[in-house]
Parts: structure tokens; C-alpha cells; sequence
């Protein structure tokens, strides 16, 4: 496995934070809030911000259900891309991106945790970046009707796991949106 070396970046990932992928997210609107804090953080820091945008069927690109939710206003040279998988970089350009950024550090956010949060998180770790879960601004939908765990649950794992996953040469961390330090 190559790592990204003599990339001194850092980069926010927010996925999937559009109308119909938090519509009932769990806390949705203290989830978005704490996505728009790290979001201006990492502008002020001038820390790059990526949005990735699920396409499907029901979310064709440039629909109201594909857009963005309000709240949240990616600045006109921050890159979208669209996605067709849960992981954010599978047949995406989302890698290429990263590399010429000269990114190592990739701080991810949004919806859903138990889908294409941990997908991307895994896709990025894997591909050896050093991982940042922010605690506070990933969520999820109930979906205990289904035999899952309460959106709590199942938060308050993945963000347990993270902070304990290891590999050589990479870090993976979790840390709440107003902790999270950019000169780090």
C-alpha cells in the first residue's frame, strides 16, 4: 500500500448532506448546525471543503431531493462530486482530487453514519489517510423498524469504533466540530 507522504493538507469530506438523506435524520437540525461550524472553520483555515452528493433515482442530480440542504451553502470553488456507492471515492475522482490538493488528513461528515459515513471513513483509511470522524456532525435515520439499533446507537458506536481503529501509518481520531484544530 502507497501513503499519501508529502501531502501536508487537510480536507473536509461532507457526504451526502442533501434534502432527502437527512429529511429525518436523527437531530438533524443540531447535525447540520455542527457540519456548518466545521465548514467555516475550514474556510477561515483555508482547509478545503469537498461535498459529495448520492445520486440515485429518486435523487437525480439537480432535483430538489439531490440538492443540498439549505442550511448549508457550499461556496462557489468548493468542489461537488456525485456518488453511485456508499464509499465516496468508489468511481468517483474524489482520490485524484485529494492527491493534487496534497491531502493526507480528511475530516468526514454528514449521512448516514451506518451507510456511506462508514464506507467513506473505511475508503479513506484504507487508502491511507489519516481518518477524522467528527463526532457531532454525522447522523443517521431511524431504522430499528428494520432490526437496526435507535440513530443513537448506533452514532454513539461508530464513533466508539473509530477512535479505537488502528493501522500502520495512519491515524484514525474522532473529534467534536468546535474541537477540531486545523493547525494539527
Amino acid at each position: 500500500m502507497t501513503y499519501p507522504e508529502n501531502r501536508p493538507q487537510s480536507a473536509v469530506i461532507v457526504v451526502d448532506a442533501q434534502n432527502s438523506v437527512v429529511a429525518d435524520a436523527h437531530q438533524r437540525e443540531a447535525v447540520v448546525a455542527a457540519i456548518g461550524r466545521l465548514v467555516e472553520k475550514a474556510r477561515s483555515a483555508r482547509v478545503p471543503v469537498l461535498w459529495v452528493q448520492d445520486i440515485t433515482e429518486d435523487r437525480v442530480p439537480g432535483s430538489d431531493p439531490w440538492q443540498i440542504v439549505p442550511e448549508l451553502k457550499p461556496a462557489d470553488d468548493e468542489l461537488r462530486l456525485d456518488k453511485s456507492y456508499g464509499d465516496s471515492f468508489e468511481d468517483t475522482g474524489l482520490e485524484s482530487i485529494l492527491t493534487g490538493l496534497e491531502v493526507s488528513r480528511v475530516f468526514i461528515a454528514g449521512a448516514q453514519t451506518d451507510a456511506c459515513i462508514r464506507s467513506t471513513l473505511h475508503g479513506a483509511f484504507v487508502r491511507g489517510y489519516d481518518t477524522v470522524l467528527v463526532e457531532d456532525a454525522h447522523t443517521t435515520e431511524d431504522l430499528s423498524a428494520w432490526g437496526a439499533p435507535s440513530p443513537e446507537a448506533v452514532i454513539r458506536h461508530t464513533n466508539l469504533y473509530w477512535q479505537y481503529t488502528t493501522a500502520p501509518g495512519r491515524i484514525a481520531q474522532v473529534i467534536a466540530a468546535d474541537d477540531v484544530d486545523f493547525g494539527n
